[in-house]
């Protein structure tokens, strides 16, 4: 994957919730860009592991770790590990997420807090920890994953949404308080793309909902293209955005 001349060589990148489709999608395309990839999961050692393996087996540099991002604590851990073992932190992708579906009337706070604990209070958790080795770097890149229900709302989702739309503030203020340091701050919304789903499951209400223009769903891979830009040169000058990658299901 990695390779003389790459865009993103001598990069280092942390990617949350990387153990399966967009994240791990995300994780692979930085890599294929010549970043070293921390690939951090939740709990599961054996998804994160087996994306860090690919990365190795084409050529790269992995790290698989473990690290609940509603830990402070773990999620500090997890940017000492990054620093020890690669010597520096250009890219972070707050991608972990929860995307529980629930009507309003049968939510309880718990059940809200669980979601804006992992996506919003996560993402907190994460740029805090990685803002000092951030700091040090000249690229500094840090892409929030966002999603379309956070634009068009849909049912049964308010905790999700809720979350999701407090990203897109995040990003606007941090791209105002982290400009003078040279960190770029942008969010990547993807929406209805193919997934591995239970099928005893309804398809999501927002999949419902919403079709894109040419009736056909994207690919983790179409989301991860995206990212891979905003973090390179090409993308220096994107910064504060809100990037739609759902091929047309909603235009701005």
């Amino acid at each position: 994957m990695a390779g003389a001349g790459k865009e993103l060589d001598g990069r280092v990148a942390i990617v949350t919730g990387a153990g399966r489709n967009i994240g791990r999608a995300i994780a692979l395309a930085l890599a294929d860009g010549g970043a070293a990839v921390v690939v951090n999961a939740r709990a599961n050692r054996a998804e994160a592991d087996a994306v860090a393996r690919a990365i190795e087996g084409g050529g790269g540099r992995a790290l698989a770790c473990l690290a609940d991002v509603t830990d402070a604590g773990a999620v500090q851990a997890m940017a000492a590990a990054a620093l020890t073992h690669f010597g520096r932190i250009d890219i972070l992708i707050n991608n972990a997420a929860m995307r529980d579906e629930k009507a309003i009337e049968q939510m309880t706070i718990a059940d809200w807090r669980a979601v804006m604990a992992v996506i919003l209070e996560g993402a907190f958790h994460c740029v805090q920890a990685c803002l000092p080795a951030l700091k040090q770097s000249a690229v500094g890149a840090i892409v929030n994953i966002g999603g379309l229900s956070a634009h068009t709302g849909s049912k049964h989702r308010a905790h999700v949404i809720a979350a999701k739309a407090g990203l897109v503030g995040l990003t606007h203020a941090l791209a105002h308080d982290l400009a003078a340091d040279g960190i770029t701050v942008n969010c990547v919304s993807p929406g209805l793309i193919e997934r591995p789903r239970d099928p005893a499951l309804p398809e999501p209400q927002h999949h419902q909902l919403n079709r894109t223009l040419t009736g056909k769903y994207g690919t983790p891979g179409d989301v991860a293209a995206v990212v891979r830009f905003l973090c390179g040169p090409g993308g220096r000058f994107v910064n504060g955005q809100t990037i739609h990658a759902n091929g047309g299901a909603f235009l701005t």
